[in-house]
C-alpha cells in the first residue's frame, strides 16, 4: 500500500513493537508522569535529561521556563519512544543521530526549542538526549562527528503530549469513529466496504480509502487531484552528464501517503513551521508549497534539483508516511491490544483496552533429533538441559568434544548455543533472539525475567557475542556480577575479535561501565581488527570520558596498536582546527 511502510519491513515492525518499548516501561513511566514526576518518567524510559529547569529560567526568563515545566508534565516519554524514526532493513533500532523537535518557546534563531536527539549508532544504547536550548545554527560544519538532522514534531503533539493523544485518529486520516481500511476495533474493512467514488471530505476515512485506491491503481494524476495536490510534471534542469529523468517515476518511487499531505501542510503553516518543505534524496527533492496565495488552496508537488532546495527543510516523516502501527494491525501482526495504550485507545476506542506489549515468553521445550529419536532440551535452572541425557553421558560427550570429536544430537544443539557457531532449530533461534533483542533495547527487566526462568545465560547469539558483550545497553550494576557468577569470561571474543571491554569502549558504554569491567579484571592489552589499541579507539571516537582508560593503557603498554592511526588522528584533528579558525 503507498505510504512508505515496505510489506519487507513488516516483521521488523513487529519485533519492535514487541521489544523496543516493553510493557513495564510504558507501565512505570505512566505511572511516574501521572504522579506529576517528569524526571522519573524520562528515567524509566532511558531519556537523559540535559537541562535544568532553573538555568532555563536564568537564560530565557521565568515564562519560558514555566511553559517548558507545564509542557515536561505532560510528556510522555515512552510514547515518544514509541514513534521515533527506526533504522529497518531487518533492523529494530532506532535511526541515530535525529533530533525530534517537540516545541518552540518564542521565535527567532535564539528562542529554545525542546528536543529529543537519538544516540550516533546505529546499534549502541538506544538511551535518548532530552534538551531544551536554541537549535545549533544552520551551514557547514568542519568537524567530523555528524550533526542530528532535525525531524519536526512541533505540529504533532499527538506524537509526545499525553494532552492531545486524542487527536491522533484525526491526523491519521480517521473519522466517524475508525481509520481507512479498518473497522473501529480495527478488523480490516472487506473490499466490499471500500468506497467506489469519492464521498468526498464528510467521510475523512472513506476519503483518504478512495485517495489510496487510485493511487494503488496507478491513476496518480486522479490521487492528487482527490488529495488536494496540484503535481507539477516540468522536468527540472538535469545534473551535469545526467540521464533523461521522468519526474513522475520519481514520485511513485518516493512513496508518499499522499491522504493527509494537504492538511498536515496547512497546519505546519498555521504553526508558523513554514510553507515550502522537501520529500526526496541527496540530489533531488520533491518540493511541497502552496500553489496560489490562498491558504486552504491546494499544495503544488514539483520535483526539483538540488540547487533549488537549498535552505528548505525536509518535510516530518509522520506527515508523508503511513504509521505502521495501522499497516500492524491491517495486517494481523499485532491486535489493537498490543499497541501502547495510548495509541490504542485514540486509534481503536472499540477494541477495548489495550495491554501493551507482553513481557518475556516462557521458554518451552524443544524437539531435537538425536540418534534416531526426537528429544526435548530446554533451558532450566540456568543451562540448556538436554533432558533424556544423563550427566555421565553428557560429561562423555563434553570429553569428546575437548579431544575435536564430532558431537551430533542434542549435544550439537548445546554447542551451538554456547558458540554461535551454527544453525540451532527454530523455536531455539527464537527464545536467543528475543533475549538479544531485549538486550539490544536495554530491557534489563526482561532479561533478568528470562534468566530468572532458566534460560542459559552462556548463549551466545550469531556474531558470537555473549551476555557480556551486550552490557552497554544494559544496566550492567544489576547483571555484570550475575553473568560472572555464572562463568562467562570477560575475555571471551565475539567473530569480529572484540571482548566485551572493546564493546563498551567502541559502542558508547558508559565510563561506569569501562571502570567495572577493570575492576573485575578485563586486560587492556587487546586490538581490534584494524589493530588499534583500547587507547586508539577511545581517541578515534572522541570519548574524553575514558581518558582514564587512554591514560592507563599509554602508560602500561607503550607502543601498542597501530602505527599509522597517531599520525592520521593527528592530521584530522590539524584539519578540523584549520577549518574552524
Amino acid at each position: 500500500m503507498p505510504g512508505g511502510f515496505r510489506t519487507e519491513d513488516g516483521p521488523a515492525w513487529q519485533r519492535i513493537r514487541r521489544y523496543a518499548v516493553p510493557g513495564w516501561m510504558i507501565e512505570r513511566a505512566t505511572a511516574h508522569r501521572l504522579a506529576g514526576d517528569w524526571q522519573e518518567a524520562c528515567a524509566v524510559a532511558a531519556v537523559d535529561v540535559a537541562f535544568d529547569l532553573p538555568g532555563l529560567a536564568a537564560r530565557h526568563g521565568a515564562p519560558v521556563a514555566e511553559a517548558v515545566e507545564e509542557d515536561l508534565r505532560h510528556l510522555a516519554p515512552d510514547l515518544v519512544r514509541w514513534h521515533l524514526p527506526r533504522v529497518l532493513g531487518g533492523r529494530t533500532t532506532l535511526e541515530p543521530d535525529i533530533r525530534v523537535l517537540l516545541a518552540r518557546y518564542g521565535s527567532g534563531a535564539g528562542a529554545p526549542v525542546l528536543s529529543v536527539t537519538t544516540g550516533p549508532m546505529i546499534e549502541g544504547p538506544q538511551r535518548l538526549r532530552l534538551d531544551c536550548a536554541p537549535l545549533p545554527p544552520l551551514g557547514r560544519t568542519y568537524s567530523f562527528v555528524p550533526r542530528p538532522r532535525p525531524e519536526d514534531w512541533t505540529a504533532a503533539r499527538a506524537l509526545w503530549d499525553a494532552r492531545h493523544t486524542t487527536e491522533l485518529r484525526e491526523r491519521l486520516g480517521g473519522g466517524a469513529g475508525r481509520l481507512p481500511f479498518l473497522a473501529p476495533d480495527g478488523t480490516p474493512l472487506p473490499p466490499d466496504r471500500l468506497p467506489t467514488r469519492d464521498p468526498g471530505a464528510a467521510d475523512p476515512a472513506g476519503q483518504a480509502e478512495w485517495i489510496t485506491l487510485l493511487d494503488v491503481r496507478d491513476e496518480s494524476a486522479a490521487a492528487y487531484e482527490a488529495a488536494g495536490l496540484e503535481r507539477d510534471g516540468t522536468t527540472p534542469r538535469p545534473l551535469r552528464r545526467g540521464r533523461p529523468f521522468d519526474p513522475e517515476a520519481f514520485l511513485r518511487a518516493a512513496d508518499i501517503d499522499l491522504t493527509r499531505l494537504a492538511s498536515e501542510l496547512r497546519r505546519l503553516a498555521a504553526t508558523g513551521a513554514g510553507e515550502r518543505w522537501l520529500i526526496g534524496s541527496s540530489y533531488r527533492h520533491a518540493l511541497l508549497e502552496p500553489a496560489g496565495p490562498d491558504p486552504a488552496g491546494r499544495i503544488r508537488v514539483r520535483v526539483v534539483e538540488r540547487d533549488e532546495a537549498k535552505g528548505v527543510p525536509r518535510l516530518p516523516r509522520f506527515v508523508w508516511k503511513r504509521q505502521p502501527d495501522l499497516e500492524l494491525v491491517r495486517t494481523g501482526r499485532i491486535t489493537p491490544r498490543e499497541l501502547h495504550p495510548l495509541v490504542s485507545a485514540a486509534l481503536f476506542p472499540g477494541a477495548g483496552p489495550a495491554d501493551g506489549p507482553p513481557g518475556p515468553a516462557e521458554a518451552k521445550p524443544v524437539r531435537v533429533r538425536c540418534r534416531g529419536e526426537w528429544h526435548l532440551v530446554r533451558s532450566r535452572g540456568g543451562v540448556l538441559d538436554l533432558l533424556p541425557h544423563s550427566r555421565e553421558e553428557q560429561q562423555r560427550e563434553r570429553a569428546m568434544r575437548a579431544f575435536g570429536g564430532a558431537v551430533q544430537g542434542c549435544f550439537a544443539v548445546q554447542q551451538i548455543w554456547t558458540t554461535g557457531e551454527g544453525r540451532l532449530p527454530r523455536a531455539l533461534r527464537a527464545q536467543r533472539r528475543e533475549l538479544f533483542l531485549r538486550a539490544q533495547h536495554g530491557d534489563t527487566p526482561g532479561v533478568l525475567a528470562l534468566l530468572d526462568a532458566g534460560t542459559d545465560p552462556r548463549v551466545r547469539d550469531a556474531r558470537g557475542r555473549t551476555l557480556l558483550h551486550e552490557l552497554h545497553l544494559l544496566d550492567h550494576e544489576e547483571l555484570l556480577p550475575r553473568l560472572l557468577g555464572a562463568g562467562l569470561d570477560l575475555e571471551a571474543r565475539s567473530k569480529a575479535g572484540l571482548t566485551p571491554l572493546q564493546v563498551a569502549v567502541q559502542c558508547g558504554g558508559s565510563a561506569e561501565l569501562v571502570r567495572a569491567y577493570l575492576e573485575a579484571g578485563s586486560r587492556i592489552d587487546v586490538v581490534d581488527d584494524a589493530e588499534l589499541s583500547l587507547a586508539q579507539v577511545v581517541r578515534r571516537y572522541r570519548r574524553t570520558d575514558l581518558a582514564f582508560l587512554r591514560d592507563r593503557v599509554e602508560g602500561e603498554f607503550p607502543g601498542i596498536g597501530s602505527e599509522w592511526f597517531d599520525e592520521h588522528m593527528e592530521e584530522r584533528e590539524a584539519e578540523e582546527e584549520d577549518g574552524e579558525a
